[in-house]
């Protein structure tokens, strides 16, 4: 995407693989923020090797990946509570950055017919040796075939974003419902940490929403946003990273708190750290 027009808003670093330092741009058209320089598709897999990038394994060496996990098999639950809320008969589910197939998994088990797409084949692996079915690229799948389709913290990582959005437009049927789960730069915690936020998680997060962002990206394919709901889990995990890259440890306090005022901060403005954005089409 051209940043010609666009106004310097943040210098950020890399603190989990590359050490690496990014510039983040301002869209103040969409209010949404871009990653430069973007790395190429060629480039792109080595920023995401890390033991810490917990999405893409199945790891619960220390307290943090134990509590991740537990707080993960309750969001599971919330999730497809939420899916189950928005259709009424159990069709077909598409979650595109399935990660480890947890999410899949839950929704199989409760009746959903499902596929998954997974670029890392470490994730995917795993997933698959819990019994769940991948295709490459939504190339291979038929137009209006979806009742569900899914991205949890995924539509930050996507390249071609335009392409992305029609492509989602294309897949999902008249009637079903597209989750779309972001961070969202404009809460207290982004805010309060600055150039360390762990949400940025440049340069593997190219693009970073507000509510704004995501209404008229999706306006402009037709697809029209029914709601938005927290995910108050977040500030805290992001938090708690956000201390490791600030201060060189976890400060599980300090975060608490943090986390803990980010959240009751968004009780006033809807800001909170992450967001799940219910669309359908119009």
């Amino acid at each position: 995407m051209d940043i010609s027009n666009k106004k310097h808003f943040l210098t950020v670093k890399d603190h989990s693989v590359s050490k690496e330092i990014f510039e983040l741009y301002h869209d103040e058209d969409l209010d949404m923020l871009i990653t430069h320089p973007q790395p190429s598709l060629e480039n792109l897999g080595k920023y995401y090797e890390s033991e810490d990038y917990i999405s893409h394994t199945d790891n619960k060496r220390s307290l943090f990946e134990k509590a991740y996990h537990f707080v993960k098999s309750i969001a599971l639950k919330n999730k497809l509570n939420l899916i189950n809320s928005q259709q009424k008969s159990k069709g077909r589910i598409l979650d595109i950055g399935a990660g480890t197939g947890d999410f899949l998994t839950v929704a199989k088990n409760d009746g959903w017919h499902t596929i998954g797409i997974e670029p890392s084949d470490r994730a995917k692996g795993i997933a698959i040796s819990k019994g769940i079915s991948f295709v490459e690229n939504t190339a291979e799948l038929e137009s209006q075939s979806f009742d569900v389709i899914t991205m949890w913290h995924v539509l930050e990582h996507v390249p071609d974003l335009h392409f992305q959005i029609k492509e989602l437009k294309r897949l999902l049927k008249p009637s079903g419902t597209l989750i779309v789960a972001v961070p969202n730069f404009k809460s207290f915690d982004a805010k309060h940490y600055g150039t360390f936020w762990a949400a940025f998680d440049v340069p593997i997060h190219f693009w970073h929403f507000s509510k704004k962002a995501i209404q008229i990206l999706f306006k402009n394919e037709n697809m029209k946003l029914e709601k938005v709901l927290p995910m108050k889990f977040d500030s805290f995990y992001v938090s708690l990273l956000s201390e490791k890259y600030k201060n060189g440890k976890m400060n599980f306090i300090k975060a608490f708190f943090i986390g803990l005022q980010s959240n009751w901060k968004a009780k006033q403005n809807f800001e909170y750290s992450s967001l799940i954005y219910v669309l359908k089409n119009n």
